[in-house]
């Protein structure tokens, strides 16, 4: 279940919105009605009267759902309430309406800082924030990425030092940890548990060791291919298990960057849409302009299409999730109906959210509309207009 949204405000409220609705995978002319900030009612065909005010598009989808968002506007996931506030703000003008704050491996300091700041942010205007996303530090040193080693060195005693805190105020959705860690079975156990969706990533694991983290409990796959031990015909390898497991869903950066877009067709036909979500990993620099930014203190450059640090290393991306979906409708060859669910139901059932990412009655009014060109035109959170164009 999502966090509780903002007191509802009729002011900006929308009653109606009509175009080629995204329903039980298909797109069908219609039309929705929004009492109070939740669908009361699905119509299909000839719509009749329809209360105002109203809001029409092309296409109408669920609002899309972030797994994985380190920043982005020039703005960095931290210990900022306004931060995070002001991201929440800014994301609706892609398309999206929940996120999770992700952070990178980090010490105690800086989780209990993001912890409290969520808190602040908590119920504010904009995108949804259910919970944070802790990528890391119980990752492998040999797939770290943009991670600092010196974090994930250190991972066994920070997350001793903190887990118990922020699990016991409700701020941690989504833990990605490499599976072969020392200690790691044993956390998955812990985290599942408490509810908590975990994600199996960073990790040089071999087959065995992947298979080993999902009996565990473990439910994701953090940005499949990227920072993780390759498919072999021999030792399939961290790829190898999360295409050939059907208790997987995988999270994709479909950037045509991170991952070629054969290699996510080949993704798309090995898992079936309803087990991959698509998420953006992005940081300060997505939707900025080039320059450069920082990750948890380390400094990435960007260049407008790729975000690295100074050796060349991906580092987030500058991925956008509403780019996403036209990357995979696209050159990456899924159905249109698709990709927008790859980006809004997905991720939702994928960490237990009921109450978003499908359109139907009872169902928050989360809601994207979309141009015919699959562009962005207006965001509704909670029955709300948060977006635009």
């Amino acid at each position: 279940m999502t966090e509780s949204p903002a007191a509802y405000n009729q002011e900006g409220a929308v009653a109606s919105v009509a175009g080629r609705l995204l329903v039980d995978g298909n797109l069908v002319k219609g039309a929705l009605v929004i009492e109070r900030g939740r669908i009361v009612d699905v119509r299909f065909g000839d719509v009749g009267p329809l209360p105002s005010p109203r809001l029409d598009a092309e296409i109408v989808s669920p609002g899309l759902v972030d797994l994985q968002v380190n920043g982005a506007f020039g703005l960095e996931v931290g210990g900022d309430g306004r931060a995070l506030r002001a991201l929440a703000g800014r994301l609706p003008s892609t398309g999206v309406t929940t996120f999770l704050p992700t952070a990178v491996s980090s010490g105690p300091a800086d989780y209990r800082a993001l912890g409290a700041a969520l808190a602040d942010a908590r119920g504010g205007a904009g995108a949804r924030m259910p919970g944070l996303h802790l990528e890391g530090p119980l990752l492998s040193p040999a797939r770290a990425g943009a991670h600092r080693v010196g974090e994930i060195a250190g991972a066994g005693a920070t997350i001793d030092d903190v887990l118990d805190d922020l699990l016991g105020v409700g701020a941690v959705r989504v833990v990605t940890l490499a599976p072969e860690r020392p200690g790691a079975l044993a956390l998955i156990h812990r985290l599942h548990k408490a509810g908590v969706t975990v994600s199996l990533g960073h990790t040089d694991a071999t087959f065995e060791q992947m298979v080993a983290g999902i009996d565990a409990g473990a439910t994701l796959v953090t940005h499949l291919f990227n920072a993780m031990s390759p498919l072999h015909h021999r030792a399939p390898g961290a790829v190898g298990a999360a295409l050939a497991d059907d208790r997987i869903t995988i999270m994709l950066i479909a950037d045509g960057v991170h991952v070629h877009p054969a290699a996510l067709n080949v993704a798309l036909r090995s898992k079936g849409s309803d087990r991959v979500a698509l998420v953006t990993d992005a940081i300060a620099a997505a939707g900025a302009p080039p320059g450069r930014y920082a990750l948890a203190g380390v400094e990435v450059i960007s260049d407008g299409q790729t975000a690295r640090l100074a050796d060349g290393t991906l580092a987030g991306s500058t991925l956008t999730l509403d780019r996403a979906v036209r990357m995979m409708a696209g050159v990456a060859g899924a159905r249109l109906e698709d990709a927008l669910a790859m980006a809004s139901s997905v991720p939702a059932a994928a960490i237990g959210l009921g109450d978003v990412g499908r359109i139907a009655v009872g169902q928050l009014a989360d809601l994207a509309l979309w141009s015919a060109a699959m562009e962005v035109t207006a965001t509704i959170v909670g029955g709300q207009v948060a977006f635009r164009r």
